[in-house]
């Protein structure tokens, strides 16, 4: 066995990301809405939309207020505590979101407040050297927007709150995301009729898209405007996606249709409108004639979700032709016993190398999660954190394998064990 330390590029960023909605606690929007009325819904068909492991390991799925977001980790009134254990955990990035319906409560009203405590989160994240990472839409929506990202304004008003938000914060931050995961909101709202607003139907499906990547380019374009020095992109979830059978005509087929319409479309659609490129990978799916992960790794989370570290390097090659940096703006698991995140990292980071030896210009790495939180449809369940939080206390445990990601972060680098 050899080691064989594998060096990241100077200033590379280390850090770990959060959302608002599932951090902070005290939201109104469209979400909190839906889980209220839906949480019922949630609790009866745990049952069968879950296996007997995960039912056994995690019995607070039975539990109706699992489902209900509330004060969440308090994010909203401790973040100066969560960036001191970021700092302690010697990050130098962190990805946080803006909560729009904070902003503008009503139509055209932006409340000052609001903007003025966003402001305090992005000087505590300067006075501690921690560079931020802004997303300004994370699925979502403030109550007054109609009918949510299918409102055929949503470009006209998602503009107007981004122009509100960088004049009043440009001056403290470099890195705007415009939309978080895009194409999420698209599968799990409007093919598969998951998450709010539930409207199952193709063409809506595409007029989702047409509409967010309206929104993208509008927004690139005004922040630009205001900012001229800002970086500007979209997060973008990439599964990587293969055959079974290589062989197979059909799943070749089948494979080239999924790749274009999950990573590839809104790429497309928003092509000359991003400074950088910002990925967040989760999946890996093996198609099959007869049906979706045909084959799986032994390896799986608590959401028994496939680990495949691999096919992280794939997506990032294929990125290398748009010439532009790229930062994994998200990349996690829920584990609750923390005994597969400190390999699952590293594993990733090996990958991830290897494409940047291959002069792929990855610039940055955030852990999906620095807190454990609220899984949207989920609840509170499934534990992605680096910090483990105690939802009765809210107490704050840093889990072993975020002390080990320290250790990857201090030496800018990790130790390759396999053989040589």
């Amino acid at each position: 066995m050899s080691q064989i330390k594998l060096k990241f590029p100077e200033n590379f960023l280390w850090g770990a990301a959060t959302s608002a909605y599932q951090v902070e606690g005290g939201n109104k929007n469209n979400w909190s809405e839906w889980e209220k009325a839906n949480a019922k819904r949630l609790t009866s068909e745990t049952k069968k939309k879950w296996q007997k492991w995960q039912q056994e390991k995690f019995p607070e799925m039975f539990e109706e207020k699992n489902y209900i977001s509330g004060r969440a980790c308090d994010h909203y009134n401790r973040y100066e505590e969560d960036f001191d254990i970021a700092k302690q955990l010697g990050h130098n990035a962190h990805r946080f979101s803006i909560e729009w319906s904070r902003i503008e409560p009503e139509e055209g009203k932006f409340d000052e407040k609001e903007i003025e405590h966003y402001r305090k989160v992005l000087k505590a994240l300067r006075a501690r050297k921690i560079e931020p990472f802004v997303t300004l839409w994370h699925w979502t929506n403030p109550l007054w927007l109609k009918n949510g990202e299918l409102n055929k304004k949503f470009p006209k008003y998602f503009s107007r709150y981004v122009k509100f938000v960088i004049e009043k914060l440009g001056d403290l931050n470099n890195f705007w995301i415009t939309l978080n995961e895009p194409t999420s909101v698209i599968f799990s709202s409007y093919i598969q009729g998951a998450w709010p607003p539930q409207k199952r139907n193709p063409f809506k499906a595409l007029c989702v898209y047409k509409n967010l990547a309206a929104a993208h380019n509008l927004t690139y374009s005004e922040i630009h405007r205001i900012a001229p020095q800002a970086k500007v992109g979209f997060s973008n979830i990439m599964i990587y996606i293969e055959p079974t059978h290589k062989w197979h005509l059909l799943e070749k087929l089948i494979v080239k249709i999924s790749d274009y319409f999950s990573n590839r479309k809104f790429l497309k659609m928003t092509n000359g409108n991003n400074d950088f490129l910002a990925i967040q990978y989760y999946f890996h799916k093996k198609i099959s004639f007869f049906g979706m992960n045909a084959e799986k790794n032994k390896n799986v989370s608590d959401l028994d979700w496939d680990i495949s570290p691999e096919g992280i390097y794939p997506l990032l090659k294929s990125l290398k032709k748009y010439n532009l940096p790229i930062y994994i703006t998200e990349n996690g698991l829920a584990d609750k016993e923390d005994k597969l995140r400190s390999a699952f990292i590293k594993e990733h980071l090996k990958w991830i190398h290897r494409a940047i030896a291959e002069k792929v210009d990855v610039r940055g790495y955030f852990y999906w999660s620095l807190l454990d939180n609220f899984e949207w449809d989920k609840g509170f369940w499934p534990r992605f954190g680096l910090v483990e939080i105690n939802y009765e206390t809210l107490e704050r445990k840093i889990r072993p394998s975020a002390w080990e990601y320290k250790k990857i972060i201090e030496a800018n680098g990790i130790i390759d064990e396999s053989k040589s």
